[in-house]
């Protein structure tokens, strides 16, 4: 299958600025806004994506969809997708890149193949891709190496087996060791906040735990306007441990810091409305508060 034309579900933070490097490398990319804030319109409007009116007419005019959502959307639009491909009759390659349990991607793999077309598990690793070197899109199943096609277009695609569920499996391995680190470092400091112990945590921290202190002060700042979209991912990592016969109970405790985290006001922020300026004891002091 030659990739001609890509279709994206959808233009958020992730999406759009992967959307931004196909489209700056010549590959053409549209979008369905279909129930969309009008920030996620002008995301798209800015990375030059355009627009289908209709999922049927996305799965028409595209050759390959990517789903970039969060956790908790991605069967919806699975199944949204399906319907279309079987009133159009088409056959497209369907490419999960989700934050989600292996279980989870299987099922919508039974959607997709369901319908008659093809599907690729991804998963993301890195931050959104504004540089080159960034990020990286693990990838498995057994039509992998269609999706692979994408490399000639400024994405890092790695294929790492022929199973659907391994390249979100990897995903869920590194997203419980980062975001549930994050939720942890989140909840100590408040915690050692309201004990009115902070400013002696920080200084011990400063001797023995100078790099991961550091590490918290550049990290920790982007964690509420994220935490809204890292619980489904959080509640995700639990299913997969629960499912390896670990405990799921390390994230399911880092889903309850995020809940706490996105009940503030902090939460509303967006990469383009956050305080670059607030420090660290500023959030916490914001956060130890509520």
């Amino acid at each position: 299958m030659k990739l001609r034309k890509v279709g994206l579900l959808s233009p958020g933070d992730m999406g759009h600025t992967v959307g931004h490097v196909l489209v700056e490398h010549g590959m053409p990319v549209l979008t369905c806004l279909q129930g969309r804030s009008e920030r996620t319109r002008a995301l798209a409007q800015e990375a030059r994506i355009g627009e289908a009116p209709t999922y049927e007419q996305l799965v028409t005019d595209t050759d390959i969809i990517l789903s970039i959502l969060v956790p908790a959307d991605a069967k919806n639009v699975a199944m949204m997708v399906a319907e279309a491909l079987k009133t159009t009759k088409r056959q497209i390659l369907y490419v999960d890149c989700n934050a989600i349990a292996p279980m989870t991607v299987r099922t919508l793999a039974e959607i997709i193949q369901g319908a008659g077309s093809l599907f690729v598990d991804v998963g993301i690793i890195g931050p959104p891709p504004t540089r080159e070197g960034m990020t990286r899109f693990y990838a498995s199943g057994a039509d992998a190496g269609q999706f692979k096609q994408l490399s000639q277009y400024g994405l890092d695609v790695r294929v790492i087996g022929s199973d659907i569920g391994q390249a979100s499996g990897l995903k869920m391995m590194y997203g419980a060791l980062t975001k549930g680190s994050f939720a942890l470092e989140t909840a100590l400091l408040v915690g050692a906040w309201r004990m009115g112990l902070y400013e002696e945590l920080v200084k011990e921290f400063e001797l023995s735990q100078a790099e991961r202190y550091a590490s918290m002060e550049r990290h920790l700042q982007t964690v509420p306007y994220r935490a809204g979209r890292w619980i489904g991912e959080m509640q995700e990592i639990a299913r997969t441990f629960k499912d390896l016969k670990l405990t799921p109970k390390f994230h399911q405790g880092a889903e309850d810091v995020y809940r706490f985290i996105a009940k503030s006001s902090l939460a509303d922020e967006t990469p383009e409305t956050l305080d670059t300026k607030r420090t660290l004891p500023q959030l916490v002091k914001i956060l130890g508060e509520m």
